[in-house]
């Protein structure tokens, strides 16, 4: 896959979740968090007005420290798909 495939896939990917209506579980949220913070390469720190979320959202980043940019993309279209073809 060229770069530029791997850019339309993972856009698609987002546009996928932002466009879901249901609930998911929030082990594949942060899953999903970590992996999107690692491709787009957001260096914010989390932040949430409950210490435990971000704690959880910390750890997520921690998970995925040593990915780069498109294997985290990769990694975010994985679970997507997985999640859309095994949830549903």
């Amino acid at each position: 896959m060229t770069s530029e495939e791997l850019d339309i896939a993972f856009r698609a990917a987002v546009k996928s979740i932002n466009e879901h209506t249901e609930p998911f579980p929030a082990d594949i949220l942060l899953r999903l968090y970590g992996y999107y913070k690692r491709a787009t390469n957001d260096q914010d720190q989390p932040s949430s007005s409950n210490p435990l979320i971000s704690a959880f959202k910390t750890n997520a980043l921690f998970q995925t420290r040593n990915l780069t940019s498109d294997e985290a993309k990769e990694l975010y279209i994985e679970a997507v798909n997985h999640y859309f073809l095994y949830r549903k």
